[in-house]
């Protein structure tokens, strides 16, 4: 088969590394790629967005099968346009893809099925939410509706914090129109964790638990980033916080959007958080989690390219999912200064020597590739990813992994995996 895989993020590496063991690929290729995707797969320079671009080099270079992993080309309709144009596509149509690209839909969706989620309102005149942010017990959670590249949730501790996140989001435009409308909910406590799920709208089968690291500086400060770091699985997240969340919010989910007619196929996202009156929904994404996806992809048995095929013939029951009885821990390594600004073109070293331990693979984000040399080129760089018997272990190697790894202006949090024992 010849898969074309439309990204070029840790994520989109992760992908291609594991296609790259199928026996069923004759070829990769990444639109438009990394520096390291391009040691496995052709880059092919056509941007995400570009639905038109991709369309016509899937025809050109006779793709079998197109992963569309990003959430823009998602929310946009690239999966439509790809299947339109009789080309088999993983992914979400536009339709469904709205779960992730409004929060607004997906709210009122949980309302109407009675899928457990924070209170909120929605509001689509900043004056309007201004006001109601009076007479609200803080924190609060302040969201633009739309897409931001996972920076569009801030938490606000007083009115004046509050009103400060809607005069950005809403009148200075901070995520551009996303921030059209905004929703503003209660400030939930507990533990997080996500759940990402192959679906092909009939039958949908979890992964294993993981936990995103948002926020830039240890102990969870500082500004949110697309993450950090992550961990699987989580020890918090047992097989009776399973059971309830397939019952009250995995299926309810699936079936809610069928009601809809808005069937969903592809990777359905949960971000939940356990709370002392069970699990809710924080969140849903329409697609593989970056950075999850570099701890889960490592743990799975399957071939990849059979669960792809299985959700897009829409016969995931036929498939038995099974993972490695192991724990997986991903550090990014970012430049220095994001989520703000931050330089690139830094020369990266000591990735080979970090790649003599085998149970360590480094997923390449923001990097190209100039004879035969790493560069930084984006704000996060790489992930470097560890396996282990438990997360200590993992945690252990993967930090081993990062201390022989050097470019100008490294940034990386050194809690990620840390003080997760059950009490």
């Amino acid at each position: 088969m010849n898969i074309l895989v439309v990204g070029s993020g840790g994520r989109e590496h992760a992908i291609i590394w594991k296609l790259a063991q199928s026996s069923r690929v004759s070829r990769l290729y990444c639109a438009p790629g990394n520096g390291g995707i391009s040691e496995l797969a052709e880059c092919i320079p056509v941007s995400v967005n570009n639905i038109e671009g991709i369309v016509e080099a899937s025809k050109q270079i006779k793709a079998d099968m197109v992963v569309v992993a990003p959430d823009n080309p998602l929310a946009d309709g690239m999966v439509n346009a790809l299947e339109d144009a009789g080309i088999r596509a993983f992914g979400p149509r536009r339709e469904a893809a709205l779960i992730e690209a409004s929060k607004a839909f997906s709210k009122n969706l949980m309302k109407k099925y009675y899928i457990p989620t924070a209170e909120y309102m929605v509001f689509d005149d900043s004056r309007q939410a201004k006001l109601y942010l009076k007479d609200v017990e803080y924190p609060v959670v302040v969201k633009a509706d739309g897409l931001a590249l996972g920076k569009g949730v801030i938490i606000c501790n007083n009115p004046d914090e509050a009103g400060e996140a809607v005069s950005n989001i809403m009148e200075k435009k901070q995520f551009g129109d996303s921030g059209s409308k905004v929703v503003i909910e209660e400030f939930l406590e507990g533990r997080e964790v996500s759940i990402l799920a192959f679906t092909d709208g009939k039958t949908i089968i979890p992964m294993l638990s993981s936990q995103d690291h948002k926020r830039a500086l240890d102990g969870d400060k500082g500004l949110n980033t697309g993450g950090m770091g992550t961990f699987s699985p989580s020890p918090f997240y047992t097989p009776d916080i399973e059971k309830a969340c397939i019952e009250k919010i995995f299926l309810p989910t699936v079936n809610a959007l069928n009601n809809e007619g808005r069937t969903f196929k592809g990777v359905l996202y949960f971000g939940l958080i356990l709370t002392e009156k069970g699990p809710k929904v924080l969140e849903y994404n329409a697609r593989f989690g970056d950075p999850e996806t570099q701890v889960l992809l490592p743990l799975l048995k399957n071939d990849l390219v059979d669960v792809f095929d299985a959700v897009i013939d829409g016969r995931l029951h036929d498939i038995k999912i099974e993972w490695k009885d192991e724990a997986c821990v991903c550090v990014i390594m970012a430049s220095g200064g994001y989520p703000g600004e931050y330089r690139k073109g830094f020369r990266i070293t000591g990735m080979d020597e970090a790649l003599k331990d085998t149970n360590v693979v480094i997923f390449h984000a923001g990097t190209r590739r100039t004879d035969g040399q790493y560069y930084t080129d984006g704000g996060r760089v790489i992930g470097v990813t560890a396996c282990g018997v438990n997360i200590d272990k993992a945690r252990e190697r993967a930090y081993e992994a990062v201390s022989k790894i050097n470019f100008e202006g490294a940034h990386y949090r050194r809690d990620i995996g840390l003080n997760l024992h059950r009490s």
